[in-house]
C-alpha cells in the first residue's frame, strides 16, 4: 500500500488529494480545494500578481501541514495553464520548493489532458468507450480522446477564467460580450476538432468544477453534494438552460445559490458556456459528470 499525495495547482483553484493506492484498489483519505485565482490578469498581463501568488502559497502551506501528518510517502505536483503562461513563474516555483521540498513540475497541455483521462475514465465501462473528456479549467480547456488509452489529445486556451477576464466586464454580460466569446469559444473547439475527434464518442465525461457546478444546478440540489454529482447524466437541454440561467443572474443571484462555491460566482457563466457550445459542437446528448480527474490521474501516476 503506497500512500500518495497529488497537488493540482489550476488557474483558478489549488487542490490536494491523499490517498492509499495498491494493486489497483484505490482509497480516499483526505480532499480538499480553495479558491485563490492563480490566474488572476494573467490572460492579459502574463505574469503572476503578487497577491496571487501569496494567496497560492498559503494554501499550499496549508497542504504541506496535511501532507506531514498523514504519512504520505509520495509526492506530486503540477501547475497547468496560468504557470505555463506566466513570464515570472519561477517566483512561484521557488515558493513551492521552499515549502515541499519538491519542485512542481510545470507540465504540458497534452501531459494535463492525459491525466484527466485517467482520472475521469477509471470507474466508467469499456463498452461505453470511446470517451471524450472534457476538463474545463481556468486557464484553459482539454479535449481527450480515447478508450483504454488516450488516442487524442488538445489543449485550448478557452478557461473559464480566461473567458470571463477577456469578454465579460459586466454581469450579467452584456449580449455583445456574449457573443464575442461564443466566437472565440467555438473557433478554439473547431480547432481542437482538426486533432481529436470530438463527434466520435459513445460517451462524453465533463469534469472539473463549471462541469459538476452545472451538474448539481440540472440536479436541483439544495446544496454541492459530490457524491449526487459523480456520474451523473447531464442532457444537453439541461446543459443549455442552465448556461442560459447562470449567464443572465447578477453576482449576488448566482452567490445565493446553494450549490453555489463562491470562488467561482465571477466566471461560471463563463465556464458554463464553453461546456454548452462544446455539447453543441459534439453534437452529444447528455454529459457524464465526474468528481473525478485530474488529480486522482496524478495519484495513480505516482502509485507504482
Amino acid at each position: 500500500m503506497t500512500r500518495v499525495a497529488a497537488i493540482d495547482c489550476g488557474t483558478n483553484s489549488i487542490r490536494l488529494l491523499i490517498a492509499d493506492i495498491d494493486s489497483g484498489n484505490f482509497r480516499e483519505i483526505y480532499r480538499n480545494m480553495e479558491i485563490v485565482r492563480l490566474g488572476q490578469g494573467v490572460d492579459k498581463n502574463k505574469e503572476f500578481h503578487p497577491d496571487a501568488i501569496a494567496r497560492t502559497l498559503a494554501a499550499t502551506k496549508q497542504f504541506s501541514d496535511e501532507i506531514a501528518k498523514r504519512g504520505v510517502t509520495k509526492i506530486r505536483f503540477c501547475a497547468t495553464s496560468a504557470t505555463r503562461d506566466a513570464k515570472n513563474r519561477d517566483l512561484f516555483i521557488d515558493g513551492v520548493r521552499t515549502i515541499l521540498g519538491i519542485s512542481p513540475e510545470v507540465i504540458s497541455g497534452v501531459e494535463e489532458a492525459k491525466l484527466s483521462f485517467i482520472g475521469a475514465t477509471r470507474e466508467l465501462r469499456q463498452s461505453d468507450a470511446p470517451f471524450l473528456v472534457i476538463d474545463i479549467g481556468g486557464g484553459s480547456t482539454e479535449f481527450v480522446f480515447g478508450e483504454s488509452d488516450v488516442l487524442a489529445a488538445r489543449s485550448q486556451n478557452i478557461g473559464c477564467v480566461r473567458m470571463s477576464e477577456r469578454h465579460f466586464t459586466s454581469a450579467p454580460p452584456q449580449k455583445i460580450e456574449i457573443e464575442g466569446a461564443i466566437v472565440d469559444i467555438d473557433a478554439a473547439i473547431k480547432e481542437a476538432a482538426e486533432v481529436v475527434p470530438i463527434t466520435n464518442a459513445r460517451t462524453l465525461v465533463a469534469v472539473a468544477g463549471t462541469a459538476t457546478t452545472v451538474a448539481a444546478a440540472a440536479l436541483g440540489l439544495e446544496s454541492y453534494d459530490r457524491y449526487s454529482i459523480h456520474l451523473s447524466r447531464i442532457s444537453a437541454l439541461d446543459t443549455h438552460e442552465v448556461s442560459q440561467k447562470f449567464l443572465t443572474r447578477t453576482r449576488s443571484e448566482l452567490a445565493e445559490l446553494g450549490y453555489m462555491h463562491l470562488g467561482r460566482v465571477d466566471v461560471i457563466a463563463a465556464g458554463a458556456l464553453v461546456l454548452d457550445r462544446v455539447m453543441l459542437h459534439t453534437g452529444a446528448e447528455e454529459f457524464v459528470a465526474s468528481e473525478s480527474d485530474i488529480l486522482d490521474g496524478m495519484a495513480w501516476s505516482i502509485a507504482n
